[in-house]
Formats: C-alpha cells, structure tokens, sequence
C-alpha cells in the first residue's frame, strides 16, 4: 500500500528526554540503533560512535559523508581527550594557485567543485579512535553502515528538504547527480534511495581500518577523480594525512567547566560567550526575557567579533587562546554591552552549513562527543564515481588576502564544527553539541544558560525558542519565541526577522547529561525536535 502522508507536523514537538545505562542520540534513528548495537555487542561508547557516525554519512549525506571532517572529545572514564580530524590544504595550494585559476579578485577559494575539498578527516578519525579506545573490530563498526547503503532506507522529512535544496546548484558537479538525484532529482519523503558505491567504500574501510581511504584502493580512485577535474591533491596529499590528539581548552561557567576543541575551530566563541555573561546575575531574571535573551545576544556578538579578527590555524594566530579567554579582558568586554540596546560590534557576516552531531555514552562512564561535517549541504558538490565518496568543501573557508586564515599547504582552514563537554570538579557532566555553522557556539550558550542558570532539563532548554545572530544587528528568531520577548528585542535596536522554518537555521542539538554512577543511575539524554533524529538507550 502507498500512502502519502503529509510531509510536515503542524505541532510544536514536545519530546521527553529518555533515560538509561546506554544512551546515542543523533539526527537519525537507524544512526543511533547501530550505535546501540555496538553496545549489546560489548562494545564501548567509542565503539558506538564510530557506528553511529558512518551510518549518518549514508541517511544524512546532505551535512556529511565518507569525504567529510570531523572533531572529537572524548572521557574515556579519567580524562577528557580531543581530536581534530579536520582536513589540511593539499601542497599545491597557494594564494597564486586560485588568483591564477579564478582570478585576481577571489577573496576565498571556490565555494563548490574539486578546488574547495581539503584532505577528509573523518575516516581517518573513526580509525584513530578505534585503535586508542575501541573494544570491536573496526570491520564490525562500519558493518550496519555498510547493510544500509546497500538495502537502501526511506528518506525522512527534514532531510528530504535539505535534500532538495541545493539540488540546481550542484546538479553539474562531477558525479552528484548520478549518485544523489537517482530519477533525475531529489528522492521525495519516505522514497527508498540506495548508495551502493558508498557500501563498497565502507566495506573496504572496515577492512583496511582505514589505510584504503588514504593510500589503498579508494585513494587510487580520489586521486583519479580529483585529476579528471584539475584539482591538485596527490598521493603524498592523502597519505600523509593524520589527525591530531589535542587538549581541549576551557572555561569555568557557574560553578562547571565547558571544553571545547581549540583552534582552527570555533568552540572558544562559546567559551568566550560564556565568560562574558559570568559577569551578569542572570539568575534573577526571567529565562525567556528580552532582557535575558539580549544579554546573551550581545555577549555573542563580542565573541564572534574576537573570532572572526583571529581565530586559525594555531600557528597563525596573532593572539594565544589564553589571551582571548583572559578574566580581566572578559571583564573590560562585558562593560561594553548596554542592557537596553543592542550594538554592532563588528562581527564578520558567517555562512549558513551542513553538520551532523553525536553522542554516545556508555554504563562504564566512557563518554563521546563527536561532529563530522561536508560545511554546506552536500559539500564540494563533487562525489567520486567509484565508490560514492561526497567531497566536503572546507578549502571555500580560507582567505587569499594575508591574515590568520591565509591558505597555504598543509594548513587548516578557519573551522565552524564543535563538539562540547561539560565537567563539574573533574567529572564528567554532559556530552552534547549543536550543528549548524555559526548556530553552533550559540546554541552551545543558549543550552547551556537555560541549564546552569535555570534549572531546564537538557530536552526543555533543546525544545526552547533560539535566536541567531548574523551581522550586525541582524537576527533571527523562531516562530514560536514568545511575541514580547520578540518586541522588547525590537524595543533594544535589534533587526528581527522571525523564521516559520526551525529545520533550516536554529541548528540541532543532541544532549547526554550523567545521572550519577552511570552502572546504577545511568544517563538522561535529549534529542533535537528540529532534525528527524532520537536519542535511544538500553
């Protein structure tokens, strides 16, 4: 029987949190029961993730897939452990290579084709964090991933949209639309689509652990497909590659600890953010205020503004991380927002991006905070034939002008993907994130306060109304934030314009927060109505 049903949900959702020993939450089911499915095998939370994460390069290939990078923090049951799997330029990038190819008035490389793609990191992510910290072998993780490129699943709802999107754009890059517009366009809501190519390529993955990607079969195929296109990676390019185990970096916020991946990523916007408002008793006025929410607005303003001047690859920035988090210069930053009116602080005009987000935690107390993103929907646009591999196009993030962000070989661009962590005296707390491009540190903010400072349960402060600030006094707000927080915003100067579409620019987050002994009290974890996932457990 072929039924169609209506493609949209006229109703607000109000999801419960779910609690349990076991707990993945994700932006796709079927994503979060192989993560479970590593678990009931005796597998690790790492185990988990690492499931969980190829599944979602085959149901949400729109935010990432096989090409994509990733970013990763890590408790392994004593100490918290970050990765950056984020891709480096290949050698042959110079600004003389773009301005030659496309011009002297480039200010970035391309925003879509072969020239946009860095190195991938996210396979060679799941790899790293396998051999530290899995318990499985690496064939076994990569197994469900593989069985659902080749069956084939129904495209869900707000996937299908984001789907359907970029489709004119992208439909002349090489090997989109024989991969992604399999009847000549976007799958509709609930039509099968199969990935068979992308099977192949997990496949091999699982077996090679990984060596396939970057200097076996597959890299053979990336390199050939990148030639056929003019672009300039190489075999060194790809078997060089190697992610980096990093120390988050932090910030004290009410009496807990946020930890975010350093630069060339975003994260220290949040902790930036977070260390302004700790200068204002938020506690005392009411949580979904124009007063509270112009405070938040303001103090992310300053942040992005810092951010956007300086943030890099570490070895190009002008300024140390300590010296953006420093107290004293937090404090002379807060002083500059007036509660009555919102300001320009000259923050830079961020893109809108497509990133995927996950947690998986498990009841010996391993907890994963992971992202892996293509940045905007479909990447590059560029799928290599063989073995479906969707391209990201993290190389559009560097400037060609000299600054922090200047592209040159090997380097890592300027990164929106951030996952977080949250500990209180040493101990874990919560795992989570939020995707969406720039949405992502002020997602982790807006949470975050309703949270620490008002007592909201991780799926409330998730289902809440958010802002987004853009540039200047430009913001955005959801449909259902309440009319006179909406006009007492107005009243401070901001520019609002009120967006009926949460699925495209509020971001998505997914929450696993500690309830105490995770054997006996286990996890509560919450799932973001906006994106067509859940969090499940055992």
């Amino acid at each position: 029987m072929n039924h169609k049903h209506a493609a949209s949900n006229p109703y607000l959702s109000n999801r419960l949190p779910i609690y349990a020993r076991n707990v993945v939450s994700t932006s796709h089911p079927l994503a979060a029961q192989a993560g479970l499915q590593m678990l009931q095998k005796g597998g690790n939370a790492v185990d988990a993730a690492i499931a969980t994460a190829a599944v979602m390069t085959i149901v949400e290939p729109v935010s990432n897939g096989l090409g994509s990078d990733a970013f990763c923090i890590i408790w392994d049951g004593k100490e918290l452990h970050g990765l950056n799997a984020s891709g480096r330029a290949p050698q042959a990038w110079t600004p003389a290579y773009f301005k030659q190819k496309y011009g002297t008035d480039s200010v970035n490389p391309p925003k879509r084709g072969i020239d946009s793609v860095t190195i991938p990191g996210a396979v060679a992510s799941w790899a790293a964090m396998s051999e530290r910290f899995g318990k499985l072998p690496f064939a076994d993780l990569m197994q469900p991933a593989a069985d659902i490129a080749e069956r084939g699943y129904l495209v869900p709802f707000v996937v299908q949209g984001k789907w359907a999107a970029p489709v004119e754009e992208l439909r002349g890059q090489p090997g989109f639309a024989d991969n992604f517009l399999p009847k000549g366009r976007a799958p509709e809501v609930g039509e099968l689509f199969q990935f068979k190519g992308a099977s192949k390529a997990l496949r091999l993955i699982g077996q090679t652990k990984g060596k396939a990607f970057y200097e076996g079969e597959i890299a053979e195929a990336l390199l050939k497909f990148s030639a056929a296109q003019g672009g300039a990676i190489t075999a060194q390019d790809l078997a060089s590659y190697q992610p980096e185990w990093v120390k988050p970096i932090a910030k004290d916020y009410r009496g807990y600890t946020m930890h975010e991946i350093p630069p060339n990523g975003q994260g220290i916007a949040a902790l930036i953010a977070l260390g302004i408002l700790a200068k204002f008793d938020l506690s005392k006025m009411n949580v979904d205020a124009a007063a509270t929410q112009h405070l938040q607005i303001e103090a992310m303003k300053l942040a992005f503004a810092d951010v956007y001047r300086f943030v890099a690859e570490p070895s190009a920035m002008e300024v140390t991380v300590e010296q953006m988090l420093d107290d004293a210069y937090l404090t002379a930053r807060a002083k500059l927002i007036d509660p009555n009116k919102a300001q320009d602080f000259k923050a830079g005009n961020p893109v809108k991006g497509g990133t995927i987000y996950l947690t998986a935690a498990d009841e010996s107390g391993m907890m994963v905070s992971m992202i892996q993103s293509n940045y905007m929907g479909f990447g590059s646009g560029c799928v290599e034939p063989t073995f479906g591999i969707s391209l990201q196009n993290r190389g559009h993030g560097f400037n060609l002008e000299p600054g922090p962000n200047q592209v040159a070989p090997g380097k890592r661009p300027f990164h929106t993907i951030i996952p977080a962590f949250l500990t209180k005296d040493g101990q874990p707390v919560m795992s989570f994130g939020v995707m969406g491009a720039n949405m992502q540190p002020q997602g982790h903010m807006q949470t975050l306060v309703r949270m620490l400072d008002f007592g909201q349960n991780p799926q409330a402060a998730c289902d809440a109304p958010r802002w987004r600030f853009n540039a200047g006094f430009d913001i955005n707000v959801e449909a259902h934030m309440h009319p006179d927080t909406v006009q007492g915003l107005l009243d401070r100067g901001h520019q609002v314009s009120v967006i009926q579409d949460s699925y495209q620019d509020f971001g998505a987050g997914q929450f696993i927060w500690r309830m105490g002994d995770p054997a006996v009290e286990g996890y509560m974890a919450a799932s973001d109505p906006r994106r067509d996932g859940q969090a499940a457990g055992f």
